[in-house]
């Protein structure tokens, strides 16, 4: 399990701009970087187009996926929205996991964007701290 995931305020509020262009939809993509440090933010479609459920577009995911590693590096995040809440993992994110990554929830609090980051691993999630630098 990763201890903690670092990203800069520029990847958070990056991300905060592709949840909030898709609210009230559930918005996803992936945090690409190294040692648990990401270096970018790479948006992919939620073919659900749902406000209560995410499921990446095949093939742009399929894309990033070797977009990130034609560059070296690793898929160290995926990220996704609950507009309407909660700031938690719901019980389908945790039982339709599928990568050994943190995966980070934004979430609405008083019309500000919060982010949260979980491991999720044998059917449970753990809160993992997001440090922003």
């Amino acid at each position: 399990m990763q201890a903690s995931l670092i990203l800069q305020k520029e990847h958070f509020d990056e991300m905060v701009r592709i949840v909030s262009a898709q609210s009230p939809l559930e918005a996803c993509g992936l945090l690409v970087g190294r040692a648990g440090r990401v270096e970018s933010v790479l948006p992919v479609t939620n073919a659900e187009q749902s406000p209560a459920r995410f499921r990446m577009d095949p093939i742009e995911q399929l894309r990033a996926f070797e977009r990130i590693e034609s560059h070296g590096l690793e898929l160290v995040g995926i990220f996704h929205s609950h507009p309407a809440g909660p700031g938690t993992v719901s019980p389908t994110d945790i039982a339709e996991a599928a990568y050994a990554v943190v995966h980070i929830i934004l979430s609405q609090s008083d019309e500000e964007w919060q982010a949260r980051g979980f491991w999720i691993e044998a059917g449970q999630a753990v809160e993992i701290p997001l440090r922003v630098e």
